[in-house]
C-alpha cells in the first residue's frame, strides 16, 4: 500500500486503483528540491491532477512535510524510492532530477507514459553544442516545451516526451523571439545579463549559497560564455528569426551569437533579465519594438507587457506563471533594451512544465496556474 495525501492508496496500476481515483494521477522524481516541491504546490491545487508516487533518492520513506513545512495538504504522504517502475504508473511523470541522473530514469519509463523533463538532458538538437557545454554524452532531443514559441502548442499537445526549458532561457526567448521574428533585432549581436535568486542553484548545500556570502552581495558567475543555458537560447532563437536571402538567392538559417552573464542575486527566487540587441535599422523606434511584443503576446495568458514607462521587478512575479515584459530603444547605442521578470520555480520550472503538462493531458492550459503574484 502507498498513502497519498492523507490517505491509502491501492498499488498503482491495480483494478482497485483507476477505480478510485478522482484526477489524473501524476508521479514526481526528485519532489524533495525547490523545483519538486514547487511541483508538489501546484498539482495539490490543481483541478483536473492527482498526485501520485513521488520519489526523492536520499530522502525516501521521509514524510513530505517534514522537506515542505509549506504544504500542510500533503501531510501523511512520504517520498518513495528512486524507482522508475513504480512512478510508471502514473499517466504522466515529472522529472525534477539531477541533470545526471534525469536521462538514466527517464529511459527506465515505459514509452507509453508521458514524461516531463525538467532538468536540460534532452534539451539540444546539436549533440556538438551538448558535447562543449555539458562534457557528455548526448541524450536526444525532445520536444521543446515553452508553448509561447509558434507552433509550440501542436508539438508540445502530440508529444509524449517534453522537455521543459530552463529558467535563464525562458525569459531571454520570451523576451527576444518577437522582435527577431519581426526583422527588428540583429540576431548576430544579442547580450543578455540576468540575475538569479539562489533557489536555481538548487538545494544542494553550498559554501557559496551560505546567507552570510550571498546577503548583500550580487556577483556574477559562470562569465565567457560558459554557462549552459547559452546554446539552448540561441538554438529556441534560431527557429525565431527568419532566414536570410544569400549572393545564390536561397535563404539560409540566421544563426544567433548569445553573450550571456547570469548573477547571482540576494533574493530566494525570481529572475529578472536585461536582453539587449543591435537594430536592423535607424528607423526602428520603441514603438514598434513594443508593438511587436504586443502582437505576439495579445493572447497569452502568462505574458503581459507593462504599460511603457513601467520597468518588471521579479517581486510582482513571485509564485506565478508569469513574465513581465518592458522594451525601450536605446537610439544613441543603436539597440533594444528587453526587460524581463519571471519567478525562476513558477514560469522558469514548476509552472511551465505544469502548463506543458496541461497542453499533454488535453487540459484547459492555464488549469492549476495563476499570473497573479504575491505581495508584499
Amino acid at each position: 500500500m502507498h498513502t497519498f495525501a492523507g490517505r491509502e492508496a491501492t498499488v498503482p496500476g491495480s483494478e482497485a486503483f483507476w477505480e478510485e481515483r478522482v484526477g489524473i494521477r501524476v508521479a514526481v522524481a526528485g519532489a524533495s528540491g525547490y523545483a519538486g516541491g514547487e511541483l508538489l504546490r501546484l498539482i495539490s491545487g490543481h483541478p483536473d491532477l492527482e498526485i501520485g508516487p513521488v520519489s526523492a533518492g536520499a530522502s525516501a520513506g521521509t514524510p513530505v512535510t517534514d522537506v515542505h513545512p509549506h504544504l500542510p495538504v500533503l501531510a501523511g504522504l512520504t517520498f518513495d524510492p528512486a524507482d522508475p517502475a513504480l512512478l510508471a504508473a502514473a499517466d504522466l511523470v515529472f522529472l525534477a532530477l539531477p541533470l545526471e541522473e534525469s536521462a538514466a530514469f527517464a529511459a527506465a519509463l515505459p514509452g507509453h507514459v508521458a514524461v516531463i523533463d525538467l532538468s536540460a538532458s534532452f534539451r539540444l538538437a546539436d549533440s556538438q553544442a551538448w558535447a562543449a557545454y555539458y562534457r557528455t554524452g548526448h541524450t536526444g532531443c525532445w520536444t521543446y516545451g515553452l508553448p509561447e514559441l509558434p507552433g509550440a502548442r501542436t508539438r508540445i499537445s502530440a508529444a509524449r516526451r517534453v522537455a521543459s526549458p530552463g529558467c535563464y532561457a525562458t525569459a531571454a526567448i520570451v523576451a527576444l523571439a518577437p522582435l527577431l521574428a519581426a526583422g527588428l533585432a540583429e540576431p548576430r549581436d544579442i547580450v543578455i545579463v540576468a540575475a538569479s535568486g539562489t533557489s536555481g542553484a538548487g538545494r544542494s548545500a553550498s559554501a557559496a549559497l551560505l546567507a552570510t556570502e550571498v546577503m548583500g552581495a550580487v556577483s556574477a558567475y559562470q562569465v565567457g560564455g560558459t554557462h549552459r543555458h547559452t546554446p539552448e537560447i540561441e538554438q529556441a532563437l534560431a527557429s525565431a528569426a527568419p532566414a536570410q536571402e544569400t549572393r545564390q538567392a536561397t535563404t539560409d538559417p540566421v544563426q544567433p551569437t548569445v553573450s550571456f552573464t547570469p548573477m547571482l542575486a540576494p533574493m530566494p527566487r525570481g529572475i529578472l533579465a536585461t536582453c539587449t540587441t543591435r537594430l536592423t535599422g535607424a528607423a526602428v523606434t520603441t514603438s514598434a519594438v513594443r508593438a511587436a511584443l504586443a502582437d505576439a503576446y495579445a493572447d497569452e495568458p502568462f505574458v503581459h507587457l507593462l504599460p511603457e514607462g513601467r520597468w518588471p521587478t521579479t517581486a510582482a512575479t513571485v509564485g506565478s506563471n508569469a513574465v513581465y515584459l518592458q522594451a525601450a530603444v536605446d537610439a544613441h547605442a543603436g539597440r533594444c533594451v528587453v526587460v524581463a521578470a519571471l519567478d525562476n520555480l513558477g514560469k522558469g520550472a514548476a509552472g511551465q512544465a505544469v502548463q506543458a503538462a496541461n497542453l499533454m493531458l488535453g487540459l484547459p492550459e492555464t488549469a492549476g496556474l495563476t499570473a497573479q503574484g504575491v505581495a508584499p
